[in-house]
């Protein structure tokens, strides 16, 4: 039976560093999570206050999105424009229990439009906001697994570590980014493995 992992309280808009609870239940056939898997989250329950919506505005872009949460769904869509300076639109969630070490890497269940996406994942050690260690992923229109090793994560920016451990990651975000685009994705459950 895996282990089922939720976290933070994160509202939408600005997010603000808060203290979180690790609930730990034991539970049989959870949110497509495989024997070993620890389900990060599920979407269901108070996951509208540990999820929050931003988009490249913060720093002067015109990227506009929005992210809904329905059924143990998390949908992110909207638009995405490289104009003045922006390109993306995200929803993240920060501060919660340290993942396990010996965690290999991230399995999503995920639905979309055919555009490639990606997890941005933080550590406390990366100074500015723009830095993190991201891996893309693509997307079709049937639920899939899409499985993501945390060694195939790359660092940002050639200034910060190049590598991380797992139980190092303080944030992480689901992203459409980079490219002008329209964004449409559906995931369901997020699970370390």
């Amino acid at each position: 039976m895996p282990r089922v992992y939720n976290s933070l309280r994160l509202g939408t808009g600005t997010c603000l560093r808060t203290a979180c609870a690790v609930l730990w239940v034991i539970t049989g056939g959870a949110a497509m999570a495989g024997p070993e898997d620890i389900l990060f989250e599920n979407f269901t329950g108070d996951a509208s206050t540990r999820w929050a919506y931003v988009q490249d505005g913060v720093m002067g872009g015109v990227s506009q999105g929005q992210a809904r949460l329905e059924d143990g769904t998390l949908t992110l869509v909207g638009t995405v424009s490289t104009a003045n300076n922006g390109g993306f639109i995200q929803v993240r969630q920060r501060n919660f229990p340290a993942w396990p070490a010996t965690a290999r890497g991230l399995r999503l269940s995920v639905q979309g439009n055919g555009e490639n996406y990606y997890v941005f994942l933080r550590t406390p050690e990366l100074a500015r906001v723009f830095y993190s260690y991201r891996a893309e992923f693509s997307t079709g229109p049937d639920w899939a697994e899409v499985d993501l090793p945390f060694a195939r994560f790359a660092a940002s920016n050639d200034r910060i570590p190049q590598s991380f451990t797992p139980d190092q990651v303080s944030s992480i975000g689901i992203v459409a980014y980079g490219r002008d685009h329209e964004a449409d994705i559906r995931i369901r459950s997020i699970s370390l493995y």
